[in-house]
């Protein structure tokens, strides 16, 4: 039964609610219900065949058999769940603590020095349950002990070890000492290892929703911003138009040339004003359109060489092409890793693509001073940048959301000859276009 750390849901310490780490914690105690399946049968074979004692085969053997249908049970049953209530995780350990009950009923009570086993039920309990539960195996453990301290069957010892008792007893606790310390450090070890992974797995989560929570702000403020600019940048449209057919500046070659340069500014304007739109979940009339991988980068790259003043380079190793939806969100994405690489790398830039599997990965190196060690821990959180700037570090920090979204990643790091390397990683079936035809 492999371990994975499970979510907790939305009640956590709710009695019929996952709890945390319990579905690698249910691993282990499958495992140790393996372990004890295993150590009871080879102990049942040496107290009967070796030692010569006399002992109640049905009863003792019964014990293993059902841990081991237990066992068995619980994977069929736990293959499709992402975790295990407290309730359950309860009614295992009193399995367990029962099991161990009636095993030492059959063989000597609390004259068994296998008795202290009782201990680490106890000890898991603590550890896996809450409070008011973990007491709960506590005190069935200590009745137990007190039934089996004044009920049991007496072990039946071949006349060699009439007079050994206490010979034995001290043999079998030395024996169950180091058991139970091999237990205790492997498991609760491995439990602690759990519960570890459990909480760093929930704090990931609380960030990512206190970023996404950022990103809708971002997205509202934006939004605002974008509708409220719209009105005077369609006035300025109308009136540049209308500039454009005067006489006296169509006449004039510079100020046609100045008015057809506003134009086009104004143009990119309301391009970058609906991609703001577009990503803040509204959109200015354009359609999603259908391109191919290679072509989506390629048009990308020449629109940033027409308007960079240093060469870029295109490395593509991408191989066959494939269908996509030209993501307006994407395109903003990568523009804004090579307007930062362009950004500390003005004499120029390298970009390269690639395909591992479904994975479409781009690299955008630059040849500038590069991340600052503490900073590439850091990128992707919200104004945490090295440019010394109001609002530095946003562009990343919108970047990695959205590759989130997309189920891809970024990875950043500084090259041995210098500058810095992103790269981004995204899954083509996010992107994947099934329809006939690409244009």
């Amino acid at each position: 039964m492999a371990t994975q750390p499970a979510p907790a849901h939305s009640s956590p310490g709710a009695d019929y609610d996952i709890a945390p780490a319990s579905y690698g914690n249910m691993g282990l105690l499958v495992q140790l219900r393996w372990i004890a399946v295993l150590g009871q049968l080879v102990t049942i074979w040496v107290a009967w065949r070796v030692l010569g004692v006399g002992l109640p085969m049905a009863e003792l053997v019964a014990v293993p058999a059902l841990l081991a249908l237990m066992n068995i049970g619980t994977w069929a049953y736990g293959r499709q769940r992402a975790g295990y209530s407290y309730l359950e995780l309860l009614g295992a350990l009193m399995l367990d603590v029962e099991a161990l009950s009636w095993q030492l009923y059959f063989t000597g009570g609390a004259t068994n020095p296998f008795i202290f086993l009782f201990l680490v039920q106890i000890m898991l309990g603590a550890i896996l349950l809450p409070a008011r539960w973990s007491w709960i195996v506590a005190l069935v453990a200590c009745c137990d002990v007190a039934f089996l301290t004044f009920d049991f069957r007496p072990l039946d010892l071949p006349p060699a070890y009439v007079g050994e008792h206490f010979r034995l007893y001290l043999l079998g606790s030395l024996a169950c000492f180091v058991l139970i310390a091999a237990l205790l450090v492997y498991f609760v070890v491995r439990m602690d290892r759990n519960q570890r992974a459990s909480s760093a797995a929930l704090a990931a989560l609380r960030q990512q929703a206190a970023e996404e929570n950022h990103i809708i702000r971002l997205g509202l403020l934006a939004s605002g911003a974008a509708h409220e600019l719209g009105t005077p940048m369609a006035s300025m449209s109308v009136i540049l138009g209308d500039w454009a057919r005067e006489k006296t500046i169509a006449g004039d070659p510079d100020l046609a040339a100045d008015v057809a340069d506003m134009q086009a500014e104004l143009k990119r304007c309301k391009t970058i004003l609906s991609g703001i739109l577009m990503a803040a979940g509204e959109v200015r009339g354009e359609n999603p359109s259908v391109t191919t991988a290679r072509g989506f980068l390629c048009q990308i790259v020449e629109d940033w060489r027409a308007r960079s003043p240093g060469p870029i380079t295109l490395d593509d190793r991408l191989g066959e092409d494939v269908p996509i939806i030209a993501d307006p969100a994407l395109r903003q994405v990568i523009g804004n890793v090579v307007d930062n690489a362009l950004e500390v790398s003005p004499e120029g830039i390298a970009i390269a693509t690639a395909r591992e599997g479904d994975i479409w990965q781009i690299a955008v190196r630059d040849f500038g001073p590069g991340f600052a060690p503490d900073m590439i821990d850091q990128v992707g959180r919200p104004y945490r940048s090295t440019k010394g700037r109001d609002g530095g570090g946003l562009g990343l920090f919108l970047v990695v959301n959205v590759l989130r979204q997309l189920g891809g990643r970024i990875e950043v790091s500084n090259t041995e000859e210098g500058g810095a390397l992103v790269v981004l990683s995204i899954p083509l079936s996010a992107l994947a276009f099934t329809g006939k035809g690409a244009s």
